[in-house]
């Protein structure tokens, strides 16, 4: 019996959009344990202000099973995948949720955030730096945005509110593989 317990682990299910409250119903009356994380969150009408209830990873619910056994979570209507690589579900370790769960527990206050990771290239939404983009670096508890001439192989670094930072796709500017590879650049 030890072998089966040893395959049960969470995994993040992708739902339809505003499916997830009924997906994380449907489990639980199939008898799974399911985690969907929420926040409240102040709406302005045109008439009031409403407090509703959002979660906090729009468009996935957590579930814990074993995945060799996964078809009958894959036919709960709005369930479109077990999230992973390719057509292999990654587990989530228990560290990760119970954090989640920790912080939703809590009490505190706690909303959906964009992920950027040290070293990625950003780019200033607003402000009197709007339309630059550089990358993030974390130091002193705070978050620098950084822009690099690489002709001279310097940098410059910014503090900076992470809510005015986007994730980029494709840099725009000359700081990208193809500029360090021109033949006609002289690097001292």
């Amino acid at each position: 019996m030890d072998t089966i317990d040893k395959d049960i682990s969470w995994y993040a299910l992708n739902v339809r959009p505003r499916f997830e409250k009924v997906v994380s119903r449907n489990l639980r009356g199939k008898g799974f344990e399911e985690f969907l994380p929420v926040y409240n969150h102040r709406t302005r009408w045109s008439d009031r202000m409403k407090e509703v209830e959002l979660p906090l990873f729009p468009g996935y619910v957590f579930c814990k099973f074993d995945v060799t056994q996964r078809l009958p979570i894959l036919m709960i209507p709005g369930v479109n995948c077990v999230v992973g690589i390719g057509k292999t579900p990654i587990s989530i370790p228990n560290t990760e949720l119970d954090d989640v769960r920790t912080l939703v527990q809590s009490g505190a206050y706690c909303e959906p955030w964009q992920f950027l990771q040290q070293g990625q290239i950003v780019e200033i939404e607003y402000g009197p730096m709007a339309g630059m983009q550089g990358f993030v670096v974390r130091e002193k508890n705070a978050d620098r945005f950084v822009i690099s001439v690489n002709l001279l192989q310097r940098a410059v670094a910014v503090e900076i509110d992470r809510n005015c930072l986007k994730a980029v796709l494709k840099p725009k500017s000359a700081t990208s593989p193809e500029y360090a590879s021109n033949p006609n650049v002289l690097v001292r």
